[in-house]
């Protein structure tokens, strides 16, 4: 563990410090290139922005330009570090969206009072992008913070640590209910966890089909119900109206366990409990609810996925964000609906279906992937990703209506 802190840390400090840098698009070796960049050729697209801002996406880099935004608040599984501690997973995250659907994106931390002066900081400055993706912002703020950002800004406002988990978690939840012969209008579903991510992963997985009443939820004071009088507001359209009150309670003969929380909160005495051919997302990162091998040691019968990637099915969110972020922004969409979301969901979970590509198996130091049990989500270095996924959720934009132009001819194919 040691080794690995310092090369981590030498990675994000040599040759030169962080990972990212900006280059330039045109040439400028001379005086008649500068007179064309700057004064006095740059007027001439002001002029055309100022008389119609739409042209900003022909005459600018905003069309293809992400901003990256947090305040710190809940860095990775660290905690509030602060706005300046985020920056290395904000600039990871602008390196993953040039790297997978070569998208600019640049990292924004910002230090606010209220949740009010971070809203209006951001809004302030979204016309110079194309798309926003806000992360690691705890909840509840963080409800709030994307809910106003949409009505306020004309680009799309993603939070990727909901939105993002949420996607991924139900393409892979999709096709582990499919090798278990499970129907999703049937299953009973236990998430523990009751944060950002854990709201937005149910509300999705019922938007794919599951009952609300069949979803028990935990927080770290047991079963949300409906005698509870300490709920958040997003807390109460999870409140079931049950005597179960226990995280054995609530496994007590379930389909699915989604953990979204902490490190081994799932004994595997409990998982015992769960019915037959159980599906345990563990997703928590980087140590999940249960190991897979205890998990495995009780249930033979078990779909088992994690956050991690030296295990098999990773959760991982590289799945989706670039991909959607790259569909929206090539048909100008205002904002991400949860048409575009599910959309994406059916993208990803189809890929899996289909052979793998070769240089997939070389990439993940696999010999062999097939869907089952032990590959029910694509790996992420799976080309295929940009194509269908971008395709799929420019379509969505497209057909709901959220688009300012109709989808490029060939586009992705």
């Amino acid at each position: 563990m040691t080794d690995f802190r310092q090369k981590a840390l030498d990675y994000h400090a040599k040759p030169t410090p962080g990972k990212i840098s900006i280059e330039i698009t045109k040439s400028a070796e001379s005086a008649a290139d500068l007179a064309l960049a700057y004064s006095p050729g740059v007027a001439e697209p002001c002029r055309e922005i100022a008389a119609n801002p739409d042209e900003a996406y022909n005459y600018t880099a905003k069309g293809n330009l992400v901003a990256v935004i947090s305040n710190g608040t809940a860095v990775l599984g660290l905690g509030n570090l602060g706005s300046l501690a985020s920056k290395p997973v904000m600039e990871g995250k602008a390196l993953l969206f040039k790297r997978f659907a070569n998208l600019d994106a640049i990292d924004i931390e910002v230090k606010h009072r209220t949740t009010e002066e971070f809203i209006n900081t951001v809004a302030n400055i979204a016309d110079t992008f194309g798309g926003i993706n806000l992360e690691d912002i705890k909840a509840p703020e963080c409800f709030e913070i994307e809910q106003e950002l949409i009505k306020r800004c004309k680009i799309p406002v993603f939070h990727d640590d909901q939105h993002g988990t949420a996607i991924v978690t139900a393409a892979g939840m999709l096709n582990a209910l499919e090798i278990q012969g499970k129907n999703i209008n049937e299953v009973i579903i236990v998430c523990m966890g009751a944060g950002a991510a854990a709201v937005a992963c149910m509300e999705l997985l019922i938007k794919c089909g599951a009952q609300r009443e069949r979803i028990y939820m935990l927080d770290r004071k047991g079963v949300i119900h409906t005698r509870r009088e300490d709920l958040t507001e997003h807390k109460k359209c999870f409140a079931n109206n049950t005597d179960r009150r226990t995280l054995e309670d609530a496994l007590e003969g379930a389909d699915v366990f989604v953990g979204v929380s902490g490190p081994d909160v799932l004994p595997p005495e409990a998982l015992k409990l769960m019915g037959d051919n159980p599906i345990v997302f563990a997703c928590s990162n980087p140590d999940p609810e249960i190991k897979p091998e205890l998990a495995h040691a009780v249930r033979d019968d078990l779909i088992m996925a994690t956050g991690r990637s030296d295990y098999p099915n990773q959760v991982n969110n590289v799945l989706c964000f670039p991909f959607i972020f790259r569909g929206a922004l090539d048909v100008r969409a205002s904002l991400i609906n949860d048409e575009m979301k599910v959309a994406a969901v059916h993208a990803i979970r189809e890929i899996t279906k289909e052979p793998v590509p070769e240089s997939v198996l070389k990439a993940s130091g696999s010999s062999h992937l097939e869907f089952g049990r032990e590959y029910i989500i694509p790996k992420p270095m799976d080309p295929r990703l940009l194509k269908r996924v971008a395709r799929a959720v420019a379509e969505a934009a497209v057909e709901t209506g959220v688009s300012l132009i109709d989808l490029p001819e060939n586009y992705m194919l």
